[in-house]
């Protein structure tokens, strides 16, 4: 069976779907509610002719408004594996959390209008979970279905960096011939995402001491200022291929008390690997000046959480080749460099080639206002199912 017509895929079903999976709050830190919906995904997927898992997550530290350090707290990540023992192999990988907490107003789903639906993760990426399902079970009904072997990674924490998982992606990416990765549309007319910038998180604690601010300032050591004077230094390493957004300072007390504490928290956004691995020499360097300058003992947490994501020629012809199958269907697909990031920084840095904005088209996601064009679902299902019997016949190899 040729897989080219959206109507070979039953909407009403995906949709149904999409709406009781967007029933359950799946803020990242709703461990609760993730275990509610990795159980919904366990039942749905076990359509496909493959092992079902749940793994634990990796452990993940925070530092609070005082400057310690705390374990946070994550849900488990689902693993689908068919025909693991294939000569070809690809990864398909989606998350089942949103940036949408248990006690924020965002939970209910509107119409908006006919065929486009409002609701906490019906783009992101919910529909995309299920565009990702119905292509896999209709590409198992082809005769190209036993010719590939694929494994489905289902994260807890992507909105969150995807440090509780990064490992385990980095592991089931290792040696796959190609991977696809849900995230939705880069704009609602189905335009991919192309090339990424990587992302990076900080925390630095500052460490001063206290002194009162009438009798003896020059005794105390302003935790404040210093982190005042970082931040200036932080903005002034800004260049072309990247930027820094200081985000947060925590820390200070009364008004007659020299700060004794700070925490400042910041996001890089680094164009190129070598962006990413200059400023975390130079964030050294300038960690030791501040300490030096303004007597001050400093600890940093975090670093770079997604590298960059370069197009190379192997990762191209995959693009290409979703285009050509786009083309079959009567779907114009292009694509576009984006300063967003996803799971595609991870996979692209283990070598493989992926296209990771294959889900539904819609749009602003992280929003009260996120949307799914619900025809988008059986269209994105056609494309990806496409997609995987091509490669499955031997298209990238």
């Amino acid at each position: 069976m040729k897989l080219t017509k959206p109507e070979q895929f039953d909407a009403s079903a995906m949709l149904d779907q999409v709406q009781n999976w967007c029933a359950i709050n799946t803020g990242t830190a709703n461990v609760d509610g993730l275990a509610v919906q990795a159980k919904a995904l366990a039942g749905a997927f076990s359509a496909l002719p493959g092992t079902i898992e749940m793994i634990t997550p990796a452990p993940v530290t925070g530092i609070a408004a005082d400057g310690s350090e705390f374990e946070k707290a994550h849900g488990d990540h689902l693993i689908v594996r068919v025909r693991p023992t294939a000569n070809r192999r690809i990864l398909l990988t989606g998350h089942m959390d949103t940036v949408f907490p248990l006690d924020h107003p965002f939970q209910q789903q509107t119409w908006l209008e006919d065929g486009v639906l409002n609701g906490p993760g019906v783009a992101d990426m919910k529909g995309g979970i299920a565009v990702m399902l119905h292509a896999l079970m209709a590409f198992e009904e082809t005769a190209s279905a036993g010719s590939l072997g694929y494994d489905v990674l289902i994260n807890s924490d992507e909105e969150t960096g995807s440090l509780a998982s990064s490992a385990l992606i980095a592991e089931m990416a290792r040696g796959k011939l190609a991977a696809l990765t849900y995230e939705p549309a880069a704009l609602p007319d189905g335009t991919l995402a192309h090339a990424r910038g990587g992302t990076g998180n900080y925390s630095i604690t500052i460490a001063g001491k206290s002194a009162h601010a009438g009798r003896n300032p020059h005794e105390g050591r302003n935790a404040l200022v210093a982190a005042a004077d970082m931040i200036l230094q932080l903005k002034a390493m800004e260049r072309e291929d990247i930027t820094v957004n200081p985000a947060k300072l925590e820390g200070g007390g009364p008004n007659n008390v020299v700060p004794d504490h700070a925490v400042l928290r910041f996001n890089i956004r680094p164009k190129s690997t070598e962006a990413m691995e200059g400023f975390d020499k130079d964030l050294n360097a300038l960690l030791r000046n501040i300490e030096s300058a303004h007597d001050v003992r400093i600890s940093r947490h975090g670093g770079v959480t997604r590298p960059p994501k370069p197009v190379d020629e192997t990762a191209q012809r995959l693009f290409d080749l979703v285009r050509e199958c786009g083309a079959e269907l009567g779907q114009e697909i292009a694509w576009k460099s984006t300063g967003g990031v996803c799971d595609g920084n991870n996979i692209a840095a283990c070598g493989v080639p992926v296209v990771d904005t294959m889900g539904v088209r819609g749009g602003s996601i992280h929003s009260a206002d996120e949307f799914l064009i619900t025809a988008s679902l059986t269209e994105r299902a056609a494309l990806s199912a496409r997609v995987i019997q091509k490669l499955a016949e031997g298209a990238l190899t």
